[in-house]
């Protein structure tokens, strides 16, 4: 079998001479002159491997990406900008390997993508042989030396379009994650209407989910970095680190499923809890598109449902609103298959759900419902969600006392609940309510 191989720089090409004479499987089939023409034989096809040397610093994960997608897998001599690249996924060529060891260091990487397994170590060299040990790379970010998940956990918060109240409900959940003792990151992952910084009242508004994508796209994210990027908020006398979204929405590309994955791993092993207010919408149908490497809008909001631990669904209490919820749960438990989902139901009011709304809500749920039932309702107050709106503060700041404060802080119990309660309704349904007739008509439709 021949194993097609490009090149990047001047350093490489005595190795490559070494390879070529040895007239084994592994060929040179590129030698490129610079990043652009790699990027393009990578996505050609061309070749199973890229060995890189000069070049390599200006490798991000998002180029690694590319590549990878293009059949290949990735090189780096030692010595250029090796141990950033090995926390992004690249294999290290020793300093003074030779022509066979390098060799049999490719067929090796290239056997491990494809799913082979791998009969030879560290430089191709078999056990008993004089191969040096691999040097001290750096750690992927968010990753742990033994390679586990963090402690922490991961809290979602979606909801359908037309504005049940996400961000609303992510800020204040947040805060008062951090007044149970939990030390709380909000991020803001909302590609279409980023607004956590808005409704804290944050005047300096940086975009700090960007900027730790933009570290962990160059593989230099970590726990201090981290903590450098996002602002601290005080919020009723505690402490809320902030990653806030977008300054612009034509910025959204910044915001590649690949990085936001990375920004969440090295938060759940430096947080307690990440609370992360996500985009509306799941749909996958930029992939249909010819160009299958370029970035999605949804991949932001799909990329934090994937590693959610637990997901708060949060729909309107009205006759759109509730079909809106019940027709997206479907798409969200595909999206987050391992997640704990727990359904909110948001700005209950009389005038929106009948005589008594929250019965009426859970009949329409119980007829036409499917997967969880209703955990909470969030009763409707807009002068009091108004005036902390205003104020740039927490509901447990301008209205502790508040029905709304309550069932947020209800809502926090729940988040941090080991396991999700049992199914049925908690109260008795009242057949023939307004609300449901309403809404069994929508989703009829």
């Amino acid at each position: 079998m021949v194993l097609p191989v490009m090149v990047l720089g001047v350093s490489t090409w005595p190795l490559v001479d070494g390879i070529e004479r040895l007239h084994g499987p592994v060929t040179v089939v590129r030698r490129c002159l610079d990043l652009t023409e790699l990027l393009a034989a990578a996505r050609a096809g061309l070749g199973r491997a890229a060995l890189v040397a000069e070049g390599a610093e200006e490798l991000t994960a998002s180029l690694l990406e590319q590549i990878r997608l293009g059949g290949a897998v990735l090189l780096v001599l030692e010595g250029h900008d090796h141990r950033r690249l090995a926390g992004l996924g690249a294999v290290v060529v020793p300093e003074h390997a030779d022509p066979g060891d390098a060799a049999r260091l490719v067929e090796e990487a290239v056997a491990t993508a494809a799913g082979a397994p791998s009969a030879v170590g560290y430089a191709g060299v078999e056990d008993g042989g004089t191969g040096t040990a691999p040097p001290d790379e750096a750690e992927p970010a968010g990753a742990d030396p033994d390679g586990t998940r963090g402690t922490g956990r991961v809290v979602a918060v979606w909801g359908p379009t037309g504005a049940p109240g996400r961000t609303t409900v992510a800020v204040n959940l947040a805060a008062e994650l951090a007044l149970l003792g939990q030390d709380t990151v909000l991020v803001d992952a909302d590609t279409y209407g980023p607004s956590v910084a808005a409704a804290l009242g944050m005047l300096d508004e940086a975009a700090g989910l960007a900027q730790a994508c933009r570290l962990a796209d160059q593989g230099r994210l970590d726990g201090a970095a981290l903590r450098r990027t996002a602002a601290d908020v005080a919020v009723a006398g505690r402490t809320v680190r902030v990653l806030t979204g977008l300054t612009r929405q034509d910025r959204w590309p910044e915001l590649r499923a690949s990085a936001v994955a990375t920004v969440l791993e090295c938060s759940v092993h430096e947080f307690g809890t990440t609370v992360v207010d996500c985009g509306f919408a799941l749909e996958a149908d930029e992939e249909l598109a010819v160009d299958t490497m370029a970035p999605r809008r949804h991949a932001a909001a799909l990329a934090v449902l994937e590693r959610a631990d637990v997901v708060v669904a949060v729909g309107a209490a009205d006759t759109i609103g509730v079909p809106r919820l019940v027709k997206g749960l479907p798409d969200v438990a595909a999206a987050a298959p391992g997640a704990r989902l727990v359904v909110a139901v948001n700005k209950l009011r009389r005038s929106a759900a009948g005589r008594s709304p929250e019965l009426g809500i859970r009949e329409a749920w119980a007829r036409f419902g499917s997967g969880p039932a209703v955990e909470l309702f969030v009763p409707w107050d807009p002068e009091t969600c108004d005036e902390a709106l205003l104020a740039g503060a927490v509901l447990a700041e301008t209205a502790p006392g508040s029905a709304v404060r309550a069932a947020v802080r209800a809502l926090a119990g729940r988040a941090l609940a080991d396991d999700a309660p049992p199914d049925g309704h908690e109260d008795g349904v009242v057949r023939g309510t307004r609300l449901g007739g309403r809404i069994g008509a929508w989703l009829r439709r």
